[in-house]
């Protein structure tokens, strides 16, 4: 494996690090950010910066506007973006965005592509993905999928509840995982339908008061009560869902690590400053072992997760589904990167629980990061059921 940078991405990174620190740094204050994540104007006016900068939407083909990076190259260039919590919204970069432009240049038609996809990747729209449901329905467990849809003339029906949904508020659409209403019970055949969010019997019923605030239009309890999709709006293959659900979550586990790296680096580096200049017991704190070693335990966890998202981004480069990659570098990159910032925060002490930094930001950002796209436990049972499978041939 090659870790050497070509001359163009090692430019790339520099030119979206000055950005990240001339551009957005200083509107990390701007008042259109409330509990339920930036407001459109500010998102819209921060694309329109990113657009002018050469910057905007990198992880998509030149043909839809972006740079056509590979994974590899977008490891690079998420994490200079991450350093700031508007760098991902700003590039286009953010989830579930991301995710959703991702598995629809894989998966959808051009018809589709025109209609969602082209206005998605140039700014001009936000997206939801409507996956994960309240109990009894499906959480880790996509075999507990409640959300139903029947076939009727034209197209389908489709009734159930979703929640947790990320940037339903202010949506123009939707993709829609649900089960086919005659499917055994535990065994669902599951399809994706795109739909737009003002379709006829789509309720976005509440946004939920969540720890993390960065994400445009929060995080949503959505209802779909008998609302028809056309035949020509399923997304791919009718039956085909969970096998496109792995086409989205490999490689959008992998990008949430990697933009959060970038913020997990930000909170160090104030860490680092704050402890080299603040003097306690006759010298710097950084000069003291129980600081100093906390500061270079981030370093190391930093760097592991740096090696675990360029190897696992090889992996997704050759070809391969990274299914058991993605989940390994999930775990190891959420559980370091919340280590690094809690650090952070303890090295910074009571100055650190202020909103003087953003650490207290990121703090509180960061933590559902160990939950959302599969907890740590359900990815550590996935990793020892491949482990048993191993020992059984």
């Amino acid at each position: 494996m090659d870790f050497s940078l070509s001359d163009e991405l090692t430019d790339l990174k520099a030119r979206v690090e000055a950005f990240v620190r001339d551009e957005l740094i200083p509107r990390e204050r701007d008042p259109r950010q409330g509990p339920h994540g930036p407001s459109d104007e500010l998102r819209r006016e921060l694309n329109q910066r990113a657009l002018a900068a050469g910057l905007f939407a990198p992880h998509m083909p030149r043909e839809w506007g972006g740079l056509g990076l590979d994974h590899r190259g977008k490891a690079v260039v998420f994490e200079a973006a991450g350093y700031s919590l508007l760098g991902p919204l700003a590039l286009n970069i953010a989830a579930p965005d991301e995710g959703n432009m991702h598995l629809m240049e894989q998966v959808a038609d051009e018809r589709q592509k025109h209609r969602w996809l082209g206005p998605l990747s140039r700014g001009e729209t936000r997206s939801c993905f409507a996956m994960t449901e309240p109990r009894p329905g499906s959480g880790s467990d996509p075999g507990m999928l409640a959300t139903t849809y029947r076939k009727v003339d034209g197209g389908y029906r489709i009734n159930g509840e979703k929640w947790l949904i990320t940037g339903a508020q202010g949506a123009s659409f939707t993709i829609i995982m649900a089960r086919d209403v005659n499917s055994p019970e535990g065994k669902p055949r599951a399809t994706m339908f795109l739909a737009d969010m003002d379709t006829a019997g789509i309720s976005v019923d509440r946004t939920l008061d969540t720890l993390d605030q960065s994400f445009p239009g929060g995080h949503c309890e959505v209802s779909f009560t008998d609302v028809f999709v056309p035949d020509e709006d399923v997304l791919g293959a009718e039956g085909e869902g969970f096998r496109y659900a792995q086409v989205r979550l490999a490689p959008a586990r992998l990008t949430h690590c990697m933009r959060w790296l970038g913020a997990a680096r930000r909170a160090h580096d104030i860490a680092v400053d704050y402890a080299s200049r603040r003097h306690a017991f006759g010298k710097p704190l950084i000069e003291h072992e129980g600081t100093g070693f906390q500061l270079a335990d981030n370093e190391m966890d930093i760097h592991t997760s740096r090696l675990v998202i360029a190897h696992t981004a090889w992996v997704l480069d050759q070809g391969h589904k990274g299914r058991h990659e993605s989940s390994v570098a999930k775990v190891i990159c959420s559980e370091a990167i919340w280590r690094v910032v809690d650090r952070s925060m303890q090295v910074l002490g009571g100055f650190g629980t202020t909103g003087d930094t953003v650490v207290e930001r990121i703090f509180r950002d960061v933590r559902p990061f160990r939950i959302y796209d599969g907890p740590s436990e359900v990815h550590r049972w996935s990793i020892a059921n491949r482990l048993a499978r191993g020992q059984q041939k």
